[in-house]
């Protein structure tokens, strides 16, 4: 079964996606849908914590297969996201054969085989695609240095590895290729003509609202709407790091597992550190927000009778 013969319409994509508790809006969908169709990688950017990694997460689950992620950080090299030999099971190895006599071509035979590889996620992407094509999640791309994304160019485009010791490994069905992106720098425009793009914004306060009430069991209404509004205005905050998706689902189960059933502002404070991640904005949010009764009482209110219409 190959990548494009799992989703026959958006609106399937959209309803499956659902089922997982991943709500998205018919953009993302098409982007999913295309991305599967011409079997062609996503690259997907957004701000810190509105839901580019669970993307990957949730397709891996949606097509029943295996998820493989690559973390991407400064210094990522070929050998930690291609592959390396098992160098100390080689030396034993070779201690071995020497012992019995073993000639040296017979020994290089044996040492350089699959038994001693040892593959990284872009090896095992192109290894473990004969039955079930995998989902290969790249995550935070912008965090590796540019050799590393030059080397990715070569891998995405026509998924093949060559290892000298055993030659060229082919993909014999295309992974589904999920790259994400938080754009703490830019990534070069030859990988992204490569990709379907899609950038993922935070979310309105209906799909807050109702990403709330699917991922948090046991949620008053009343209390996931005061948290999607409290998160809306929060947003329009100059802050360092305005808080995501994650952030605000953390905020809804911690306050689910101390029982609130309202915003108070007592809760608030208690739970800030759910919210807030850096002291110069909590800081800031003490002196500057939440010191100002307006803007407290404002806070605090719930839209969801003023948005009720919008939410059903």
């Amino acid at each position: 079964m190959r990548v494009k013969d799992y989703f026959q319409s958006i609106e399937q994509i959209m309803e499956a996606l659902s089922e997982h508790s991943y709500i998205a809006d018919r953009a993302l969908a098409t982007i999913l849908y295309l991305a599967t169709r011409l079997e062609k990688p996503i690259f997907l950017e957004g701000e810190p914590g509105v839901g580019k990694t669970e993307v990957g997460i949730v397709m891996a689950s949606l097509m029943n297969t295996k998820l493989i992620r690559l973390q991407c950080y400064e210094g990522l090299d070929i050998s930690t996201s291609l592959y390396e030999w098992n160098y100390p099971k080689q030396l034993l190895y070779i201690n071995l054969l020497n012992r019995e006599g073993t000639p040296r071509e017979e020994v290089e035979k044996v040492i350089y085989g699959p038994d001693f590889l040892i593959k990284r996620p872009l090896l095992e992407a192109v290894m473990n695609s004969r039955d079930v094509p995998p989902v290969l999640l790249i995550d935070e791309i912008d965090r590796s240095d540019e050799e590393f994304e030059a080397f990715l160019l070569e891998v995405l485009s026509d998924f093949q590895i060559t290892i000298p010791e055993m030659g060229t490994v082919r993909a014999e069905k295309r992974p589904m290729v999920i790259i994400t992106s938080n754009r703490t720098r830019d990534v070069h425009d030859a990988l992204k003509r490569r990709c379907l793009y899609h950038w993922i914004p935070y979310p309105s306060f209906k799909k807050e609202y109702r990403i709330i009430l699917a991922r948090v069991k046991g949620i008053e209404e009343t209390l996931a709407g005061q948290v999607a509004g409290f998160m809306q205005k929060l947003r329009q905050e100059d802050l360092l790091k305005k808080p995501g998706i994650s952030e605000t689902l953390d905020w809804a189960m911690a306050l689910v597992h101390m029982q609130k059933r309202y915003l108070s502002e007592d809760s608030v404070m208690e739970t800030l550190g759910c919210v807030l991640k850096y002291q110069e904005d909590i800081e800031k949010f003490n002196r500057d927000i939440w010191a100002d009764e307006e803007k407290r009482r404002w806070l605090l209110e719930s839209p969801q009778n003023e948005s009720q219409k919008d939410i059903n």
